[in-house]
């Protein structure tokens, strides 16, 4: 097996929805953040091994996204590539795939990524035009194609509303994250303490130029545009609730993660490829891990949807032989405050880990190593792109700590999770 070398990252800066990107389309975004890419390691009409990326929201004339964004963003013609979708773990997931086959010897290099746009959406009119449509398509003569439109009425046209609810349960992920946030006696006061460390922590980490090699300029955005440098625990104590308006609700949009547009990208490679091209390897991914929960209730009591990481990390831990106090760094991705701190609590709980995970509880970690540079609360979370944006952070982070480890945990919807270990 070779190791598998991050040798840096490139992005746009994630914006609010509907907002500096309103026109841009995904294939817009991932072709910039790929140029950026190419443009940061001289890649110009160079042949990489294989390039994967995705995005969620997603129109079906992207049904080729990466493949496109790939030859837009001036990468040799000849090198492959494919979309894939894990809902938020998508990029992290495309790390993990490509990183399996560079570890392989099938390729010497790739490029991971992921965009998604909250802004371009696309809209759908309902089945019931769909079949209408595609009967009228079927016709083989010209009446046959016209009758189907005089069953047209005004109710064809109404758009079926576009939302990110899980299919099975109806709820949106601020819905379900409400729930574990009440399981689990999670307070709003404690969501608001993450929240404001993750925007104090994005602030310091653009006012430190952490991120001028990493985020460039797309649509005259320079900056993630979500960061608020001068919140306050007072000022997130005044947002009214979001998912759950009763008193006993605590998630708020100062809490939560933003509808955001972006996208992002991460260059891996083999230590050999990196020598000859004279690129330093920052960090090395080791171990890479992926779980589901039982959300519904199919096959027994049902659990959080946001907790599979909580799963996905102690088996991995278990493989690579280290404890979850043996790291340097935390990413720990906030699609909401609430989430990473129910699974803060499910890893110290001993009933948790007894009777879920048969072992005794992981322990605590070191929150003064956890999302030191800001994370998706303050910084935006556009689906797809968060698992490049992280992975380009922690490794830069561990470059220039000159050696470490760094654990990547990643909630997704439809109940899973995506985690990774990073080291130098």
């Amino acid at each position: 097996m070779r190791r598998v070398a991050i040798l840096g990252g490139a992005r746009i800066p994630f914006v609010r929805a509907n907002g500096a990107y309103a026109q841009a389309s995904n294939q817009d975004m991932l072709t910039a953040a790929l140029r950026a890419l190419v443009d940061r390691f001289h890649l110009k009409n160079e042949k990489i091994g294989e390039v994967a990326a995705g995005a969620v929201i997603k129109h079906s004339k992207d049904w080729n996204l990466a493949r496109e964004s790939m030859l837009g963003a001036g990468i040799h013609p000849t090198t492959p590539a494919y979309d894939l979708q894990r809902a938020c773990g998508t990029s992290l997931s495309a790390v993990a795939q490509l990183g399996n086959r560079i570890a392989l010897g099938e390729i010497d290099s790739a490029i991971a990524g992921g965009a998604d746009s909250a802004s371009d959406i696309p809209l759908s009119y309902g089945r019931k035009m769909q079949q209408l449509f595609m009967q009228s398509y079927r016709g083989r003569s010209f009446m046959e194609r016209a009758r189907p439109w005089l069953g047209l009425r005004p109710g064809h046209f109404k758009p079926a509303s576009p939302r990110t609810g899980e299919p099975r349960t109806g709820m949106s992920m601020g819905e379900h994250c409400e729930e574990m946030a009440k399981e689990w006696k999670v307070s709003r006061r404690e969501q608001d303490e993450l929240a404001l460390a993750s925007h104090r922590n994005a602030a310091a980490a653009w006012k430190d130029g952490f991120f001028d090699d990493l985020v460039f300029e797309f649509e005259k955005q320079k900056t993630d545009n979500n960061v608020r440098a001068d919140t306050t625990l007072e000022k997130l104590s005044t947002l009214k609730t979001a998912f759950d308006r009763s008193p006993a609700g605590t998630l708020t949009a100062g809490n939560s993660s933003p509808l955001t547009d972006g996208a992002a990208s991460v260059l891996l490679a083999s230590e050999e490829w990196a020598a000859a091209k004279g690129i330093p390897a920052q960090a090395y991914v080791t171990f890479t891990e992926t779980a589901a929960v039982d959300f519904v209730g199919m096959a027994g009591p049902k659990e959080g949807m946001l907790l599979a990481p909580a799963y996905a990390v102690p088996r991995m831990l278990d493989r690579a032989g280290i404890k979850l106090q043996d790291f340097d760094f935390y990413e720990i991705h906030e699609a909401f405050a609430a989430q990473v701190l129910c699974t803060l609590k499910a890893w110290e709980s001993e009933e948790f880990c007894l009777n879920k995970l048969q072992r005794r509880a992981l322990g605590a970690i070191d929150r003064k190593k956890m999302n030191l540079k800001g994370s998706s609360v303050a910084i935006g979370h556009p689906f797809a792109a968060t698992g490049a944006r992280i992975v380009a952070t922690l490794a830069k982070q561990l470059a220039q700590r000159g050696s470490g480890r760094g654990l990547i945990s990643i909630c997704a919807a439809g109940g899973m999770g995506v985690t990774a270990v990073l080291e130098r």
